[in-house]
């Protein structure tokens, strides 16, 4: 990643907001201003996919590898353009700060936007509106077409539609178009104005010297529709169903590893097409963020493949990518090549010598250093190679002050104080840990809000393996002092990360 640098791992979602979720409205700017003053160099988000509620609204699991959530769109904005009013507004739900109420938030904001997209009509927009329809239409018009199938259907899955419209017969989708257009009009529109605040967002951390890191998950969910569109290089069944499905074997979160029940690739397929799909997604999400951290990148090299009506994770197998030829591939498309692979858990050498012939660096999580007594562990600071992000903990850990108060046992915490030599106090630990990262010879440390604060366990982000509870932590407005300001100012300026 060039040169040192630190930054501040934070979810969209998690910022305050008076409208039940964090969005890309005044406190999305206000963040950015906090990194620029405590000198930090990355911003770094979990995915902007639209989420469902089925699946626990987790970022991973996707309607679109594509479009945005239109949940991250902000009223202010809107007020501001002239696209709602105070009238527009009526009764406020009153939503809880500190944690995420998707559904009712949704449920505000749609009736919100449905107004904003009447007012748009005649507004004088309309040709930046034409222009960004054209120019991602290559996404766009499936996309919008699918969310406007999905309500006409109540939700059901899309291989529950009628036949011609499952099978993409195309009169019967250019008739479901024309009877669906203010549906799929409307659709357009959020992700016209999605991706209009959000670069407005991205360009404003970019003139602050800030980069915006991504996440790609590796998987698209079943009922999506990308699915839905390329159904030929998905592992699907006669009936258009998944006959295999992904997940990871017995690991350091479950026993019976992770059934995340996504359909896996067909990379045969995919290699005769040049990886057409993936190619037009890393083309896209290159276009929204500066880096892009790619999530469980072992399956872009061998995958965990296990039968669709399996239970658990356990009967699996590995099979294997073509990852020379489809990085190879990527290289030429995008030569700064600006990832950071995932590395976590089960690694094989295979693995680390894709990450080492394409130089990418790799993942190390801090809170896994004490696990064992080993004075060379692969995630002790002092191992560290230069050409790696190092993080207190990732969205699927505890926090710092979660996993020291109620995972980490006595031998733990004695290699711990050990490592730090001296009995750090408990209040203050999460500082000392930082500092570990911070001094460390990685090029970039990325640290959680979460632990920035101090917080413990009721701020976790995510449980793997836990269907509900999920994803709903919120940042409050006072939460950032001036004091952890200024201590996050002086490690970065201490150790050259400024």
């Amino acid at each position: 990643m060039g040169k040192r640098g630190s930054g501040v791992l934070l979810h969209i979602t998690s910022l305050p907001s008076i409208h039940g979720v964090g969005d890309f409205g005044p406190e999305a700017y206000r963040f950015a201003d906090f990194l620029e003053d405590s000198e930090q160099t990355f911003w770094q988000i979990l995915p902007l996919n639209p989420t469902d509620g089925a699946c626990g609204n987790s970022p991973y699991f996707s309607g679109s590898a594509f479009a945005m959530d239109p949940v991250f769109i902000s009223m202010e904005k809107l007020t501001d353009q002239g696209l709602l009013s105070g009238s527009d507004f009526g009764l406020w739900p009153g939503f809880t700060a500190g944690r995420v109420d998707y559904h009712h938030a949704m449920q505000y904001k749609i009736r919100l936007l449905k107004k904003a997209h009447e007012n748009f009509k005649g507004s004088g927009l309309d040709s930046k509106y034409n222009d960004f329809c054209q120019k991602h239409s290559h996404w766009l018009d499936d996309f919008a077409l699918f969310s406007a199938l999905k309500k006409k259907f109540d939700g059901e899955a899309w291989n529950r539609w009628p036949k011609p419209i499952k099978d993409r017969n195309v009169e019967a989708l250019a008739k479901e178009e024309a009877a669906l257009r203010q549906g799929v009009e409307e659709e357009k529109f959020y992700q016209y104005l999605l991706l209009t605040q959000w670069f407005e967002l991205k360009s404003y951390c970019n003139k602050k010297g800030i980069k915006i890191v991504g996440d790609l998950p590796i998987y698209v969910s079943y009922d999506s529709c990308d699915v839905w569109v390329n159904q030929s290089i998905f592992k699907l069944d006669k009936a258009q169903e998944p006959y295999a499905v992904s997940g990871v074997p017995p690991d350091y979160f479950s026993e019976t590893g992770q059934l995340w029940n996504n359909p896996v690739y067909r990379w045969d397929v995919l290699q005769k097409t040049g990886y057409d799909w993936w190619i037009r997604r890393m083309e896209h999400t290159l276009y929204c963020f500066d880096l892009v951290r790619i999530d469980h990148f072992r399956g872009l090299v061998n995958f965990w493949e296990i039968p669709a009506n399996d239970k658990t994770a356990l009967n699996g197998r590995w099979a294997p990518v073509p990852s020379q030829d489809f990085f190879n591939a990527l290289v030429k498309r995008f030569p700064d090549f600006p990832f950071i692979a995932e590395d976590l858990g089960f690694i094989t050498p295979d693995v680390i010598e894709v990450m080492e012939n394409f130089k990418l660096p790799g993942m190390k999580v801090l809170i896994f250093a004490f696990g064992e007594d080993d004075p060379m562990h692969p995630y002790l600071p002092h191992t560290y190679p230069k050409n790696c992000v190092a993080y207190t903990g990732t969205h699927d850990n505890n926090t710092l002050m979660g996993w020291f108060k109620k995972e980490a046992d006595t031998e733990q915490k004695q290699r711990l104080f050990r490592y730090l030599y001296r009995e750090a106090p408990v209040e203050r630990l999460h500082w000392e840990m930082i500092r570990l990262l911070m001094m460390s010879v990685a090029d970039t440390v990325i640290v959680p809000m979460q632990d920035i604060l101090g917080l413990g366990e009721e701020a976790r982000m995510n449980q793997p393996a836990m269907a509900s509870g999920n994803w709903s932590w919120r940042l409050l407005p006072d939460q950032i002092t001036p004091t952890i300001v200024n201590r996050l100012r002086i490690l970065a300026e201490t150790y050259g990360r400024a």
